[in-house]
C-alpha cells in the first residue's frame, strides 16, 4: 500500500480529532465512576484542584511538557489521560486513512466507545449502559450504510451476543448461588455483535478468553497468585477482541469485513 501526502492530510487529521476526543474520554473514564459531572466546569488537577491552563489541555503535548506532573503539586498525571488520547487518536488517524469520510466518522466513533469501555471495565469492573447501548443502536441503523455485514446477520449478532452471556450468566448464578458474570458483559457482546454480525462472535469469545488466560499467566509470572474468586474484566478483554477476530475472520472466510 502506497502512502501518499493525501493519506498523510487524513490521518493527521484524523488523529487529531481522536485526540481531542480522547481528552473528553480520559476526563469521562476519571470522574464519571466517581459521580462527578463530566461538565463541572474547567479541568482541574486531581491532586491539588489546581484549574487546569492551556497548557496542560493540549492533547499528547500537555502531559510530554509538564513531564506527566501536575505544575504545582508534582502529582502523577494519571495515565488513563494518556491511554484515551494516545488510542483515539491512533483509531481517528487509521480510519480516516483507510475509510471514506463517513465510515470513517461511525467506525471511529464505534472505537472510541470500545476503548472507554475496555479503560472502565479494567479499572472499575463496570461497562455503563449508556455507552454499551448506544453502541449497539449505532451498529444496527448507521451500520446499514458501512458495513458488509447484513442487517439480519447483525440482529442475530446482537440478540446472540447478549443471550448467550445472559445465559451463562444466569447459570452460574443458580449453581454456585453468586454472581460470576456481570449483565454488562451480555450488552457488550450483543453490542459487538450488532456490529461483526454472529458468524464473528465466536471468534471474539475466543480471542477474549485467550487474552484472560494470558493475562491471568503474567500475574502469575510476576508473582501475584490468582485467588479463587478473583474477579477478571472480560469487557476489557472482549473490546480488544474485535479487531483480532475480524482479521482472523476474513482470513477464514467468515466474513466479508
Amino acid at each position: 500500500m502506497i502512502f501518499l501526502a493525501s493519506d498523510a492530510v487524513r490521518f493527521l487529521v484524523g488523529s487529531g480529532l481522536g485526540a481531542i476526543i480522547g481528552s473528553f474520554l480520559g476526563a469521562l473514564v476519571m470522574r464519571w465512576p466517581r459521580g462527578d459531572s463530566i461538565a463541572r466546569g474547567r479541568s482541574r488537577c486531581d491532586g491539588c484542584g489546581r484549574i487546569l491552563g492551556m497548557i496542560d489541555l493540549i492533547p499528547l503535548l500537555g502531559a510530554l511538557i509538564r513531564r506527566g506532573r501536575c505544575q504545582q503539586c508534582g502529582m502523577r498525571i494519571d495515565p488513563a489521560h494518556a491511554i484515551m488520547e494516545v488510542g483515539c487518536a491512533a483509531i481517528g488517524g487509521i480510519a480516516l486513512w483507510l475509510l471514506p469520510p463517513f465510515a470513517a466518522l461511525v467506525i471511529a466513533i464505534a472505537g472510541w466507545m470500545l476503548l472507554a469501555l475496555a479503560v472502565l471495565d479494567a479499572r472499575h469492573f463496570w461497562l455503563p449502559d449508556r455507552l454499551t447501548l448506544p453502541l449497539a443502536v449505532i451498529g444496527l441503523t448507521l451500520g446499514d450504510w458501512i458495513l458488509p455485514a447484513p442487517f439480519q446477520d447483525r440482529m442475530i449478532g446482537a440478540a446472540l451476543g447478549y443471550g448467550l452471556l445472559f445465559v451463562l450468566a444466569w447459570g452460574y448464578k443458580r449453581l454456585r448461588g453468586r454472581e460470576g458474570l456481570g449483565l454488562g458483559d451480555a450488552k457488550l457482546l450483543g453490542a459487538i455483535g450488532a456490529w461483526t454480525g454472529w458468524q464473528v462472535l465466536p471468534l471474539v469469545l475466543l480471542v477474549a478468553s485467550m487474552a484472560g488466560l494470558i493475562w491471568a499467566l503474567i500475574e502469575r509470572l510476576r508473582g501475584k497468585a490468582m485467588e479463587r474468586g478473583t474477579r477478571l474484566p472480560l469487557g476489557t478483554f472482549l473490546c480488544f477482541a474485535v479487531l483480532p477476530a475480524l482479521i482472523f475472520a476474513r482470513m477464514l472466510g467468515l466474513t466479508a469485513v
